[in-house]
């Protein structure tokens, strides 16, 4: 990948578009939101089969060994779809830190485990990752604080702007690894996210369109109003220019760098989905706010993706930590 997919990547990414355009997602979402995992599960076996879920895995352990371009490729489908549950967690940041820490059987079983499908996993990091996403439902969560890796048990669930990705606390318990560095299993974690806001702007563009095709005002399409095309237009422009600086920290990171790529990355994605979610509900009015229509899942996915992972404001401090030198400092925390 240099700035674009592959024609092996782009047949991945047919492939795993045909698998959940199948899927009834609107039905597994649902499900997921009210509490009943079932159908997510299923969906994350029928990932597993595809390779989705041991992208990251070694090779020894099962899975794919494949790199930040082929993970972007996945989670940006997965965007697409607003598949629900802990992807960035689960194919990306877990994989990275059980690598990492596989001289113990513990984590050579659950990297196994991911790689099948038979496992599904959470983080937290404080004060990066205080709560553990979908927590109820993981199988395994993870918690890396400083350079200890332990295993986490959850607590109680909390309110979520989302409610497909519910939060919950975690407690801290068994030791796992000491002398950890989980810089590059956070920054994979960022990569997968922003590619998900990708997938979620595209697919909320694709939706608004459709719409303005079909709603009409005074006897015409609202799509044939200038105002209406401009501002579709403007969202084709976000996601344009968010696309190759996805693509190219993607590239960064697989070189062995990257920080202040992921960062331009996460910041680009994520105002190209808030701008595609605001003018959805533009174009769609208030039928966009209700549950059944649907548009609910990628509404939900973009307002939290957004904040996950480091905010806005804390990606553009590290990148202009990072250009300005030391005389700047990136400010402590910053993620979900």
């Amino acid at each position: 990948m240099r700035l674009a997919p592959s024609t092996e990547q782009l047949a991945f990414a047919a492939a795993l578009h045909g698998l959940l355009a199948a899927a009834d997602l609107p039905k597994v979402s649902t499900a997921w939101a009210d509490g009943d995992p079932g159908a997510g599960r299923a969906l994350w076996s029928a990932l597993a089969g595809a390779g989705v879920t041991g992208l990251l895995v070694p090779e020894r352990w099962g899975g794919q060994d494949a790199g930040p371009d082929d993970l972007i490729v996945a989670c940006e489908e997965l965007g697409h779809h607003a598949v629900p549950g802990p992807l960035a967690e689960s194919i990306a940041a877990v994989p990275a830190l059980l690598t990492a820490a596989a001289t113990r059987p513990g984590p050579r079983e659950w990297l196994a485990a991911l790689a099948e499908g038979r496992l599904m996993a959470s983080l937290v990091a404080p004060p990066w990752l205080p709560f553990a996403a979908d927590g109820d439902s993981a199988d395994l969560i993870l918690v890396a604080d400083g350079d200890e890796i332990r295993q986490g048990h959850a607590r109680s669930v909390l309110p979520s702007l989302n409610p497909a990705r519910r939060l919950s606390e975690v407690t801290p318990g068994e030791l796992i690894a000491s002398g950890q560095d989980p810089g590059r299993a956070m920054e994979l974690g960022v990569l997968a996210c922003s590619a998900q806001l990708l997938g979620a702007a595209r697919a909320l563009l694709e939706r608004s369109v459709d719409h303005a095709k079909q709603r009409a005002q005074f006897g015409r399409p609202i799509g044939a109003f200038q105002a209406v095309r401009h501002q579709l237009a403007d969202v084709a422009v976000a996601i344009e220019f968010a696309q190759p600086l996805l693509y190219a920290a993607a590239v960064a990171l697989k070189s062995g760098c990257g920080p202040l790529d992921v960062s331009a990355a996460k910041v680009a994605c994520g105002e190209a989905a808030r701008l595609a979610a605001r003018v959805a509900l533009q174009v769609h009015g208030a039928v966009g706010y209700t549950r059944e229509h649907g548009l609910w899942r990628w509404l939900g996915l973009v307002r939290v993706l957004d904040l996950a992972w480091g905010t806005p404001s804390w990606h553009r401090a590290r990148i202009l930590t990072g250009l300005a030198g030391a005389g700047t400092s990136v400010p402590e925390g910053g993620f979900e």
